[in-house]
């Protein structure tokens, strides 16, 4: 798949911009604060209904402007199809045409890969952010996922809250059944998408991971998640159910599922390198975009955020060679050079909102 063409209106830094795609390598380079991000925000909100900047959407109005407007065209197993959202008091989404009532009916439109400066900290930051990245592939591929998955949290919000309401209101603690067995039921569905996909990814991350370090690094992945089934899940909950109470919140569960990456049988997030991790993080990120590839039976798209500047020539070439026919939108603070690479390649000027 690829996209044709991205329209932005008073979107961020631009007022009006129309920017027309290759089906290969896009390089948007210029100094910083131009808008180059601005271009693969746009594009990730389209396929996914939100920024991965910002969780206020009145920041993406231009300043000054009562409305902001996104269009993406795109073309899916040669069939083309846009999408439209429209920002200002409310967010509208539209999908060739046609107004959306729920986030999954848009996921799955459109396919990317997205690679920011951020995601460095991936394997060696918070649980949290190894949770996202999986919760992110399997929900563009299994749209009913999300929706699980925020029945799953507003349900351990709820466990929560009555959690405290038995420690500091005496209420019947027999009560907790009800969320209990609500959360096993989202949850087991949850761990088993979790762990397909986790799976998926670990058949592929070893042999893309030898290719780019030239066969002198093992990569292995271990995830781990609080129970096997659903009786496992229950019991946990029924035994951890008088600290729970004592702590006010839901100790265990899989909103603490998490998953740990070695290097040579080393544990990366503590004796790995800063430049052992970054290759651990491309290999991750290149396994996902496989993994999306097996499942749609195209590749998606692969947005790299001022990520290429960062690599050797070496490393870059190892990378290339993993995204044959792959639309790339890249952005750079400076030109980049694919001379060598033997690859096509189109550059895009930004100034101050514009493509110059």
């Amino acid at each position: 798949m690829h996209i044709n063409k991205v329209e932005l209106h008073n979107f961020r830094n631009y007022e009006n911009q129309e920017i027309k795609l290759k089906k290969n390598i896009n390089v948007f380079y210029g100094d910083n604060a131009q808008g180059k991000t601005n271009i693969l925000e746009a594009i990730f909100l389209c396929a996914f209904g939100k920024s991965f900047r910002t969780t206020r959407e009145k920041e993406l109005i231009k300043l000054g402007e009562e409305n902001a407007r996104i269009k993406v065209e795109y073309s899916k197993k040669d069939r083309d199809g846009n999408i439209l959202i429209c920002i200002s008091d409310k967010k509208q989404i539209l999908v060739n045409g046609v107004k959306i009532k729920k986030l999954s009916e848009l996921l799955g439109k459109i396919n990317i890969v997205i690679f920011t400066p951020d995601d460095i900290n991936i394997l060696k930051g918070t649980p949290a952010l190894r949770r996202r990245f999986l919760d992110m592939m399997i929900g563009q591929l299994r749209p009913n996922y999300v929706y699980i998955l925020n029945m799953y949290n507003k349900t351990l919000e709820q466990r929560n809250n009555y959690l405290r309401q038995i420690r500091q209101e005496g209420k019947a603690e027999s009560l907790l059944e009800i969320w209990d067995e609500k959360l096993v039921e989202y949850g087991n569905i949850i761990s088993n998408y979790r762990r397909e996909f986790i799976n998926k990814i670990i058949e592929k991350i070893n042999i893309i991971h030898k290719k780019i370090t030239n066969d002198n690094e093992k990569i292995d992945i271990i995830y781990t998640s609080c129970c096997e089934n659903k009786k496992n899940y229950m019991d946990l909950l029924t035994q951890r159910r008088k600290l729970d109470i004592i702590k006010g919140y839901t100790t265990k569960g899989i909103h603490r599922d998490d998953f740990e990456v070695y290097i040579n049988d080393k544990e990366l997030s503590i004796y790995g390198s800063q430049g052992q991790n970054r290759t651990a993080v491309l290999s991750l990120k290149l396994s996902e975009l496989q993994v999306i590839h097996d499942e749609i039976e195209e590749e998606p798209i692969l947005l790299l955020d001022d990520f290429m500047s960062e690599l050797d020539i070496k490393r870059r070439r190892n990378f290339l060679n993993n995204i044959n026919n792959t639309q790339v939108i890249i952005t750079c603070a400076e030109k980049i050079n694919f001379i060598n690479e033997n690859v096509d390649y189109y550059l895009y000027q930004v100034k101050k909102g514009e493509i110059i």
